[in-house]
């Protein structure tokens, strides 16, 4: 395990992918990278954190060079945790094949778009604009299938219903107060993502943290959506990017600059870098 340097104040950055770290063309800035490289190299644990699928995150674990520092990624928005020095699985929590079926029940009844992941790809019934965000966010193929119940026949980490926004809005407050025992957030304004009990970013977070003896003031994370509220409130300095979704915007210990204007490196510069000097 890379060293992780005792004498810093913060030892642990969580960042968020989509809308957060990466600019709205699904790419990192130089800046953004140098400085999280830099990070690294002085001892600082970089976590992606992100309602992808494992694979549609490697790249920028690559680009982060998160295996020569002995970093981690959270998938699936907390469901699957992953060492990249060796791509060791350390933690995963998939739903039951009973609430997946549970939850495309409520998609028909709500008219609303519903999609999970199998080896086959992102599968659905059926096609709209929202899943296709989704296909070209993670580059896995489209698997689309006559009978989502079929097909669906043992666990999955995590399902996503898809929407016009407003309209989502409504079904989040109502799908949340129906199914108690799962837990639901939206990444996106048009996705709802849909998750097993107790699972968040916050929940693997600690899990992470815990494991390798960081403490909850020692972390910094930073996001931009609902599905990044549990972490940036979990963390000891919790940070949106100036472009979060205005109805959270006051639920953080500051607003740094958007995902288009290298947020990520004015936190790194601030909190990790300045303090090292």
């Amino acid at each position: 395990m890379a060293q992780i340097n005792k004498h810093l104040k913060y030892k642990m950055l969580v960042l968020d992918l989509d809308d957060t770290l990466l600019r709205d063309d699904y790419t990192i800035s130089d800046r953004n990278k140098a400085l999280l490289i830099k990070a690294q190299q002085c001892g600082v644990k970089v976590v992606l954190a992100s309602g992808r699928p494992t694979q549609a995150m490697l790249q920028f674990a690559h680009i982060l060079q998160l295996a020569r520092f002995d970093s981690y990624i959270i998938s699936f928005n907390g469901a699957v945790i992953t060492a990249m020095k060796n791509h060791e699985v350390l933690f995963e929590k998939c739903l039951t094949r009973e609430e997946i079926h549970r939850l495309h029940d409520f998609s028909l009844t709500n008219n609303l778009d519903i999609i999970t992941y199998t080896e086959h790809g992102v599968v659905s019934e059926s096609d709209s604009p929202y899943i296709d965000v989704e296909l070209n966010l993670t580059g896995l193929p489209h698997h689309k299938v006559a009978c989502f119940k079929s097909e669906i026949t043992t666990t999955a980490v995590k399902c996503i219903l898809l929407e016009d926004p407003e309209y989502l809005k409504l079904m989040e407050v109502k799908l949340k107060n129906e199914q108690t025992d799962l837990s639901i957030a939206r990444s996106k304004p048009f996705f709802l993502e849909v998750m097993p009990h107790g699972i968040d970013k916050a929940a693997s977070i600690d899990i992470l943290a815990k494991r390798l003896g960081i403490l909850k003031h020692e972390i910094i994370a930073v996001g931009n959506a609902g599905n990044d509220l549990t972490m940036v409130q979990y963390a000891g300095l919790g940070i949106w990017v100036d472009n979060v979704m205005p109805e959270i915007r006051h639920l953080a210990d500051e607003v740094v600059s958007s995902n288009m204007n290298d947020g990520v490196a004015e936190v790194v510069e601030k909190y990790i870098l300045q303090q090292i000097q």
